[in-house]
């Protein structure tokens, strides 16, 4: 295939632009699925869209996953299937309401001053020193810009139009999914794991030019409720338990050389990610990640042990903790399954680009997927600063992660790929 750089960012980018002024933002406190109405608007787009490509297999679940399926060529009928994965949200961190991208087509190498006084500056991010020369889509400064994950639809849905566009391409049956609420750490829910035949997928969820990730975090969500005994300021001597004081001191106990701010590579950590209430009751989320699931399953055995501190600080207060799994490392089921790597990394490499193995410090929902059975690495889409204002995508990186997802088409559709039995 003869696939220029040019003509797939050409595919790309418009997408790109045009999907993250949808208002996606995701609702940790919603356990409805999607948890926001706008996760509807994209998705039935994207419905439109692939019908307009010539696509006719695609459903839309009454949970808002999009599921598409592109047929194989003829005399590719018994090649295994694949699948491609994003997810629709973006983070509830920074507003994505009324997202403006920036495009820059040739960036000169210097700073750029965004709203607010928030500066990129290429002396502090060799990333972005980088695309001296190259195309970047930046955000305003005032939101996010969404490229995770609307950069790794985008890279899916062009290689779903070159497809259409080169009939003579020969390649298997690819099918495409588009996942809700990925950001609340849900982990697909409501998926229709029966409406899926691929034996692998690759989510399109990562960062700058040739990262894969095939091991993700261990990730547990914790509430922590604290109880107390209200009263009267004035008369509050001996008598006033303060469920707000006791949430916050809980937080002060969450070990800070074990936070996100203070680790990176393979360490975990403890994370509070929201605090309200009052005298009467306050709660407390935590977040604990960490690569090995005996050190997630310590910290949340140590959530119970600071609830016993604060209650003994506390006389007449109670602390309740209830802690949940959210995902797992998908290390294990991903590597027995070598084949599904190894042909990651040839792709990678059939393009003349160098790949490198990198954990991932969050989870996927391919993280979900690969547990369920179904080995799924995750690919660079081209974003950084993802979650923040800052927030920046390479064009010529995201047209690289569209050719790595054809690539990949085209290796599971010959012998390389294997053929089902």
């Amino acid at each position: 295939m003869n696939r220029d750089t040019e003509g797939i960012a050409g595919l790309v980018l418009p997408r790109f632009l045009r999907y993250v002024r949808y208002w996606t933002t995701s609702d940790p406190h919603v356990e409805a699925t999607p948890s926001t109405p706008g996760q509807w608007e994209l998705a039935k787009a994207l419905v439109q869209e692939l019908q307009e490509l010539g696509i006719t297999d695609v459903v839309l679940t009454d949970y808002c996953y999009v599921i598409a399926r592109i047929p194989p060529t003829p005399g590719k009928e018994t090649s295994k299937a694949i699948a491609f994965m994003a997810h629709l949200d973006t983070a509830s961190d920074v507003s994505g309401k009324d997202v403006q991208p920036c495009l820059v087509e040739v960036y000169d190498g210097a700073k750029i001053r965004l709203a607010g006084g928030l500066v990129l500056d290429p002396a502090q991010d060799p990333d972005l020193a980088s695309q001296k020369g190259k195309a970047i889509v930046h955000t305003d400064g005032t939101t996010l810009l969404g490229a995770d994950d609307k950069a790794g639809i985008a890279e899916i849905m062009a290689a779903a139009a070159y497809l259409q566009a080169h009939p003579e391409q020969e390649h298997g049956p690819v099918e495409l999914i588009f996942t809700p609420d990925e950001e609340t750490g849900k982990g697909l829910p409501e998926f229709p794991l029966s409406c899926i035949t691929a034996c692998a997928c690759y989510t399109l969820d990562g960062g700058s030019l040739g990262e894969l990730e095939t091991e993700c975090f261990n990730a547990y969500r914790a509430e922590i409720r604290c109880t107390g005994q209200p009263i009267h300021l004035g008369y509050a001597r001996g008598k006033l338990v303060n469920a707000a004081l006791m949430a916050a001191s809980f937080a002060v106990m969450l070990p800070r050389t074990e936070s996100p701010e203070a680790t990176d590579g393979y360490y975990g950590y403890y994370s509070a990610m929201e605090i309200q209430g009052n005298p009467e009751e306050a709660s407390l989320e935590v977040f604990i990640r960490d690569f090995d699931r005996t050190g997630a399953e310590r910290r949340v055995a140590a959530l119970y042990h600071f609830a016993q501190a604060v209650e003994a600080q506390f006389p007449g207060g109670m602390v309740a903790v209830h802690a949940k799994a959210q995902y797992y490392n998908m290390k294990e089921k991903i590597h027995a399954r070598p084949e599904v790597v190894e042909i990651l990394k040839r792709a990678v490499s059939n393009l003349g680009l160098t790949y490198r193995l990198k954990p991932i410090r969050g989870g996927t929902d391919g993280s979900r997927l690969t547990e369920l059975g179904i080995p799924s690495p995750n690919i660079f889409t081209g974003g950084r600063n993802w979650h923040s204002p800052r927030e920046w995508v390479s064009v010529p990186d995201m047209a690289a992660a569209c050719k790595v997802a054809l690539e990949l088409i085209r290796l599971w559709g010959t012998d390389a790929g294997g053929r089902d039995t």
